[in-house]
């Protein structure tokens, strides 16, 4: 029993020298990224994905919320349907943008597109009323 005992340690200590020495180890198992989340300390030094001074076009914006908004899902006008849109360009475009940036009946806080400023949202917005007139 001592033997065997002796021989897994031996073991161990092989394994243990020889993956010491095999220095590349370490950096190709490393992992290859961190998470951050909204809230956790780290989220401060996040950096937009888009560079400041650099905001997208409404068009540009749009292409994320066509899920929505070209098929009619979850109640959302369709771009380009007047009749849908009348009644809430009706509305004003403040009542829009802030149904854009803070939510309204089905549709999310900023349709979900989280990395969109608000000024991204507006000319989204004003995009959709343009074409939806």
């Amino acid at each position: 029993m001592k033997m065997i005992k002796m021989a897994v340690f031996g073991l161990v200590l092989l394994t243990a020298s020889v993956w010491a020495a095999d220095s590349g180890v370490a950096e190709r198992i490393k992992p290859v990224g961190d998470i951050c989340m909204a809230g956790d300390d780290c989220a401060a030094t996040v950096k937009p994905v888009v560079a400041e001074g650099t905001a997208r076009s409404g068009e540009d914006i749009y292409k994320k919320c066509v899920a929505c908004h070209a098929t009619g899902a979850a109640g959302a006008p369709k771009l380009g349907d007047v009749a849908a849109w009348a009644p809430r360009i009706g509305k004003g475009m403040d009542v829009l943008y802030a149904s854009a940036i803070k939510g309204f009946n089905g549709m999310p806080a900023k349709g979900l597109c989280f990395d969109c400023s608000d000024d991204e949202l507006k000319a989204t917005v004003d995009y959709m009323v343009e074409k939806s007139k």
